[in-house]
């Protein structure tokens, strides 16, 4: 047996908390809790998500419209951004996160403009980790 070659990119361990392995990505949520920012992290060399084998790519999507479906039905967000940039890290990854009016950096986007760094509890990463996984 092959062992995977496939690594999480140092920067996005640093910024993350991990939560598991989801059906088609790996779940991370970004450690500042000023609002609910997850990244999805699919096992593969690809770098771009539209060059995504198609079936890969449709289940890519599926469980990032899981995780918009629980920010906006469980936690309250009325908007749900999605984008896949890969300017700072170059592993495809693809952020969901919550938003809503009256946020810390509303209405710019969360990248460079979240100064407040309010942190996660150990209890409410497990919380999440089980509530998006199961």
């Amino acid at each position: 047996m092959v062992e995977s070659q496939w690594q999480l990119h140092g920067q996005l361990a640093a910024d993350c908390h991990y939560l598991g392995k989801g059906e088609a990505a790996h779940l991370l949520l970004h450690r500042n809790a000023s609002l609910h920012w997850l990244i999805l992290v699919p096992e593969t060399g690809v770098l771009d998500l539209l060059d995504l084998p198609a079936a890969q790519r449709n289940d890519l999507l599926d469980q990032a419209a899981g995780v918009a479906n629980y920010l906006k039905n469980d936690l309250g967000y009325p908007r749900v951004n999605v984008g896949a940039l890969g300017l700072v890290v170059p592993q495809l990854h693809l952020h969901v996160v919550g938003r809503r009016e009256l946020d810390p950096c509303w209405p710019a986007p969360v990248w460079g403009n979240l100064a407040a760094e309010a942190g996660y509890t150990e209890s409410a990463v497990t919380e999440l980790a089980q509530a998006l996984l199961n």
